[in-house]
């Protein structure tokens, strides 16, 4: 897939270049390559549309939403690192801040107030919610051929969480005493006797054991969405994973799983853990990714290759193309034309280069699963509206 809308398109191109830029230029001056960009970006995702004005008449009004919201993706479409960077910029740039929306006459925001309208947007999914409908409303009535799969790491600066050990357990059931009655567990006078360890080889006779569990990926093709999604680990901490070049990398923070469009629009994503495994969210994307466009094939890397997997992908109506994990034996071949058709997977490894490189990926200065992903999907969204304006070549 190479075109989309392309009469939509080019439409909206023409406004831009020949109906706002010139009249942006007429009040705050010539332009820069990447202000003409925020400005594209800006009209496509048209995220002004989903802020709410939570003001009721009582105390100081606060500062508009949608011109912060404007702020934040024109940060991530310029690169900035840190939200100073973005006040000392907006302070010092009249055109900047004219086309994220705020008043010349007027006093910019202090950072306490872009950081509590941050914590709004992450804790109401603004970002997730603009992308999801930027993708509906450009790619949902259109046939997609090929989506790629991956996920990719996200180092962040604060502390890996650790495990519960049995005294923090402990103390958490010594927390019960501040519930309700009603809502207290059973007390007990003994004690209850932990259960034998199990013993190693064959049971004996009359000996029951309970049942193995069953695999994560079993057991998530019987959940519903929001299930799967309550299961998958969301807490900072430490992954390993090979590169392109047989390398172990580890880094510190969470790992992002991506369904990117052949045409490289990502089309849906998750976060997750940095140690989770990249098979236990190709369930939950392809059902968000369904939701939202038609597509054909399926294409992902050998760390997806498993026979449940290939089941899921069939039961929505898609060809599956995994690379064969050998596991020490004989590794399965593509055949030729599917071979020529799994190379389309590079559109995942370049949608994941480019968030890094060029629209915040790399640099995360938040902490908390919550707001790290909003940092990222207001990169996506950037992302997502520059593959859409490349289709119009």
């Amino acid at each position: 897939m190479n075109t989309t809308q392309p009469q939509l398109i080019m439409q909206r191109w023409h406004v831009v270049q020949h109906e706002l830029l010139p009249e942006l230029k007429a009040q705050v001056g010539p332009l820069t390559p990447k202000l003409e960009k925020v400005i594209h970006t800006l009209e496509w995702v048209r995220i002004e549309e989903f802020t709410a004005v939570s003001w009721c008449g009582v105390g100081r009004p606060p500062f508009e939403r949608a011109w912060l919201a404007n702020a934040f993706v024109a940060k991530a479409v310029l690169g900035l690192t840190t939200t100073v960077g973005l006040i000392e910029r907006l302070m010092i740039d009249r055109a900047l801040r004219r086309i994220c929306g705020f008043p010349l006459h007027k006093t910019l925001p202090s950072e306490a107030t872009f950081s509590r309208a941050f914590d709004e947007f992450a804790e109401g999914g603004l970002s997730q919610r603009v992308h999801e409908a930027l993708i509906k409303e450009h790619l949902g009535d259109q046939l997609i051929g090929h989506l790629n799969r991956d996920g990719t790491a996200i180092e962040a600066r604060e502390r890996p969480s650790r495990k519960e050990t049995p005294a923090s357990e402990a103390a958490a059931t010594a927390q019960a005493a501040l519930l309700p009655k009603e809502e207290r567990p059973a007390e007990t006078s003994v004690p209850e006797t932990p259960a034998p360890a199990r013993k190693r080889g064959r049971p004996r006779r009359g000996e029951a054991r309970p049942a193995a569990k069953a695999a994560p990926i079993k057991r998530q093709r019987e959940q519903t969405l929001a299930q799967m999604l309550e299961e998958i680990p969301t807490a900072c901490d430490r992954g390993t994973k090979c590169n392109a070049q047989g390398y172990k990398n580890s880094w510190r923070g969470y790992k992002l799983h991506l369904d990117t469009a052949d045409c490289g629009v990502p089309i849906a994503a998750l976060l997750s853990s940095a140690s989770m495994h990249d098979s236990l969210a190709a369930i939950p994307l392809s059902l968000i990714s369904a939701d939202r466009v038609t597509n054909l094939y399926d294409l992902m890397d050998a760390a997806y290759c498993s026979a449940d997997l290939r089941e899921h992908s069939q039961s929505l109506g898609h060809v599956p193309l995994i690379d064969h994990n050998p596991r020490r034996g004989e590794k399965i071949e593509f055949s030729p034309a599917e071979a020529i058709r799994y190379n389309e997977r590079t559109a995942a490894e370049r949608s994941n280069a480019r968030l890094k490189d060029e629209f915040g990926g790399q640099t995360i200065r938040v902490k908390g699963d919550t707001k790290v992903m909003a940092h990222l999907m207001f990169g996506i969204l950037a992302l997502s509206a520059d593959q859409l304006m490349r289709l119009r070549r």
